[in-house]
Parts: structure tokens; sequence; C-alpha cells
């Protein structure tokens, strides 16, 4: 269409400048019909821009009513509300992801009592985050049956269920917005007092304030003005201001150095005395103070226990704390 345009500019001005050289019309006839030319084209060309992006935008459509129009695997069976306390069993759970056909989980069983922590530990693979996962019914179950507070989870409602959650995954994901409404993100009704103390039992506050705009300071793109350590400990600030019944850390302190990580294990242990806490670690400094320690070995739990009676044992779990305590030392 830009080439037609151009193609009637050029021969009005060809044409046009024959007839004035030869006197038939007068010289500023040209630009006359040059504006003519162009008030009729640039509408109709517009009309074709839009018949173009109307198109592009009907073709998009089409893709985002797929995705709308797919039925969740997941469903909430319960309209009823079912709140949360945090007692939480795995009564030989099996688990199988359908898409790789990986036996995730085998025949796992154990119980945590609500306000208690639990550590989870094991090698890579061997199915730590898949249990917090099943905790957040993010899959459901293969085989065996998962009971928080004597339900089976399928008889709770997703929806409060998800809430009494707080989910600090490996990788933290941040907006980009302000480091404060990336806290209060966790409680949209947050003060910015919580804020401040969720960010300081998060040992992050010292960190923020320091910037020039403090808990105004827009991050970048998925929190790329932090580093991973202070990413981590923001997405914990997120999900402590929130105050849920059960907390899960998926390896969120993996970034952080080890005299960090006892201040917020410390700092976690007061502000969640009444939150069921499951931490997933590959280091036992964030596993020894738990009330009981699980170690998962290819989906099955090869050891249970606490700190002391799984030192006793000298298995996989003992042989990790002399390992660490020895490159501590180093």
């Amino acid at each position: 269409m830009v080439l037609l345009i151009g193609l009637s500019n050029i021969l009005v001005l060809y044409i046009g400048g024959k007839q004035a050289a030869e006197g038939i019309i007068e010289v500023g006839v040209i630009p006359e019909f040059l504006i003519y030319v162009n008030m009729l084209t640039w509408p109709v060309a517009v009309v074709g821009w839009v018949t173009n992006m109307v198109q592009q935008a009907a073709a998009s459509q089409k893709r985002i009513n797929e995705f709308l129009d797919i039925n969740p695997a997941i469903q909430n069976l319960v309209e009823t509300d079912t709140p949360v306390t945090g007692n939480i069993t795995f009564d030989h759970v099996n688990f199988v992801y359908e898409d790789t056909n990986i036996h995730a989980l085998k025949d796992v069983s154990f119980t945590i009592e609500a306000g208690k922590t639990l550590a989870i530990l094991g090698k890579t693979g061997s199915g730590k985050s898949t249990v917090l996962e099943l905790i957040g019914r993010l899959y459901d179950v293969t085989d065996g049956t998962i009971i928080i507070d004597g339900y089976p989870i399928k008889e709770l409602n997703l929806d409060m269920l998800r809430q009494a959650i707080g989910y600090v995954p490996q990788d933290a994901f941040l907006f980009s917005d302000t480091i404060g409404n990336n806290i209060a993100f966790g409680k949209k009704d947050a003060s910015k007092d919580e804020i401040i103390e969720a960010a300081k039992n998060a040992v992050v506050h010292k960190n923020i304030v320091d910037f020039t705009k403090d808990y105004d300071t827009v991050l970048g793109e998925r929190g790329i003005t932090l580093s991973g350590g202070q990413k981590q400990r923001v997405s914990i600030a997120r999900a402590i201001i929130k105050k849920p019944q059960i907390l899960l850390f998926d390896d969120c302190l993996s970034a952080v150095d080890t005299e960090t990580e006892e201040k917020i294990l410390n700092n976690l242990k007061k502000v969640t005395k009444n939150t069921t806490t499951i931490i997933v670690s590959h280091r036992v400094s964030s596993a020894k103070n738990a009330d009981q320690i699980i170690v998962l070995d290819e989906g099955r739990v090869v050891e249970n226990g606490n700190h002391d009676s799984l030192i006793n044992n000298n298995g996989y779990y003992a042989e990790l704390y002399t390992n660490q305590m020895m490159e501590d030392d180093s």
C-alpha cells in the first residue's frame, strides 16, 4: 500500500510536470493534486492496516481461547469452608509424573503435627520438591492418601487450602514493582510496619534501606536488581507476612551464607511458633533444629527422626553432617 501511494505521487508529479511545461495547467495545480491524492489514499491505507491488526488480534484471541477452554486437572471438589490448622499425614503416597512417567515418590509415609517443623533432605531428584507440590495440591497423588487435619486433601476447599499456605520456591519470582509491594503481595492490606517487620525477620531489612529509595525501590524484571540471596530473602518475607498455617520452604536458603541462614532460621522459630513448617534443603544446618527430619532417596524415605537420632544411625544424614561440618571448618 505504501508502494501504491508512492506511485500515485510520482504519477501526479510526472503528468502534472509535463502539462505545466506545455502550459496546459499552472504549476500550483500540482501540489493541489498531491494533497488530493494523499487525502484519498491515506484513509484507505489506514483501513488496510486496521484490517491487518484485527486479523492478528483474532489469531491471538483464538490461541487465548484455547488456553481458557482447558479444564484444570485439579478441581475444587468442596464448596463449604474447611479451615486448615496444619496437621499433615502422608499415608503410603506414590506419585508418578504423567508427562515424563518419572516415579517421584514411592510409598512415602510420615506425619507432622500442627505447629511443628519438618525438614526434608536428600539428593537432587529424590522427590523433595514433589512433597511440597502435593501438599499445595498442584498435583493429585497417584496412589495413597494425603491427610490434612483429619481429612483427605481432596475433601478440603482448594482455595482455603492454598490461602493457608505460604510457599517460598527455590527460584524466587519477584515482580517489576517496588520492594515494599513485592513483600506486601503476601498480604494485600499489609501496613508499612508489617512489611518492615517481615523484612527484618527475613534478614533483608538492612540491604533494603541501603538503596536510595529503600522500600520504594523499583525492581527490574524478575527482581534482577537484587542478588540471588536478597531475592530469596524478599521471597521469605513475602511468605511470612501473611502468617499462614503452613509454611513451605523449597531450598530457599541456598544462596545465603550460613551465618545469615542461622539468623533467618532463629527468626522463623519465633514467627512460626504455631505454624507447620516444612523445609526442603541440601544443608544439614537448615534441618538440624527441626522437630522431625526425613531423608529421601530415589523417592523413598530411608531415614526418619530428629537430629540426634539420625546422627546415631550413622546413615546418609550423619555422613552429610560430617562432610558439611568439615567444609565449614576449612
